[in-house]
């Protein structure tokens, strides 16, 4: 059984996401003003429709297209070097070392800890009318799921099929799903905890809430 309790400490320990930034596709690189140690941001905006800082502008026959942070943190390395050469797509340019957010921890927990289960194809889906129901009227994570239950419908391309929970009976903790939005194949759907770790799970995450600052 995961401890989740050491999982959390060692998060704790080193509590960064490093990303790579690399370039789109083929062009002439030319870089920001930014330096080393700076501190950029990423998308902003009530839908994300604002850009994150501007790291580097790439040319390719008289386009250019900036390349801009994707998150918030420190710009901990800069390939400087590469100004003005013409790059390959997939060149690493940047990388940002990125604080995790209280919400992120709480999500790498609950990843690692719940059981995922996982779309079969890229689709909508629902509950079904019967399961949606005890959703919406219960007060937290209590709705059982066993092994075969009939739990979702898949909606693709005006075809409905009922879906079969498959998996290790427990509760659902976590919906992944919102309404009327195509989830990919392979994304997970929901998380579904057993019920002798639920006590410990939602311990850990009060935790994350009270202690995490972001």
């Amino acid at each position: 059984m995961l401890n989740i309790t050491e999982l959390l400490e060692n998060i704790k320990k080193s509590p960064y996401r490093d990303i790579e930034i690399t370039t789109p596709h083929t062009g002439h690189l030319k870089f920001s003003d930014r330096q080393t140690g700076d501190i950029v941001t990423g998308p902003r905006g009530k839908w994300k429709e604002k850009p994150g800082s501007l790291l580097a502008t790439l040319v390719r026959e008289h386009n250019p297209k900036p390349i801009c942070a994707p998150d918030k943190g420190e710009l901990l390395a800069l390939h400087s070097e590469l100004e003005g050469e013409f790059v390959q797509a997939g060149t690493p340019i940047a990388t940002i070392r990125h604080k995790l957010t209280r919400e992120e921890v709480e999500h790498t927990i609950l990843q690692k800890a719940l059981y995922l289960f996982l779309a079969p194809e890229r689709a909508k889906y629902y509950f079904t009318p019967e399961v949606d129901k005890k959703i919406h009227a219960s007060d937290g994570p209590s709705v059982k799921v066993r092994d075969g239950m009939e739990l979702l419908i898949m909606s693709r391309m005006k075809r409905e099929v009922h879906l079969k929970y498959q998996g290790p009976d427990g509760i659902i903790y976590a919906i992944y799903f919102k309404h009327n939005e195509n989830v990919d194949a392979g994304a997970p759907i929901l998380g579904v905890c057993p019920q002798e770790q639920l006590a410990e799970i939602q311990e850990v995450v009060m935790r994350i809430k009270t202690e995490w600052r972001t």
